[in-house]
């Protein structure tokens, strides 16, 4: 079974960054991509910011994050990390590490997921 361990999260004011750090266990051959999602107070899960190690990496982010955060990874260690910078209210959350072995559920339904770490963002 592949777990998930997420590092980092925290109080942080408007405006300022916190980075997340991941680190996959388990069968790890079988995952090629990972990523982040988040849950805000009574809403639903959402994808955030993920990777796909396939012949060329590719990043996909949500609309409302490009620009301010940046996801990186390590295919040979199954790391990977969230740098969030410029950060807002709306952005208070659990973040979610995830690993899936395929693109489209990556996207939207990783079978893999983390603990979950809190990011809250005051004024």
């Amino acid at each position: 079974q592949v777990q998930l361990v997420e590092y980092g999260g925290g109080v942080v004011q408007a405006g300022g960054s916190l980075k997340l750090s991941c680190t996959a266990s388990g069968p790890m051959r079988v995952i090629n991509n990972m990523g982040w999602f988040r849950q805000a107070p009574g809403k639903g899960r959402e994808h955030v910011a993920t990777l796909n190690w396939g012949s060329v990496v590719r990043t996909d982010y949500r609309d409302s994050v490009k620009g301010r955060f940046i996801v990186s990874g390590n295919n040979a260690e199954k790391t990977v990390s969230l740098q969030m910078t410029n950060l807002r209210l709306e952005d208070t959350a659990v973040y979610f590490c995830v690993a899936d072995s395929a693109l489209w559920k990556i996207l939207s339904n990783p079978d893999y997921w983390g603990q979950g770490t809190q990011v809250t963002v005051y004024s």
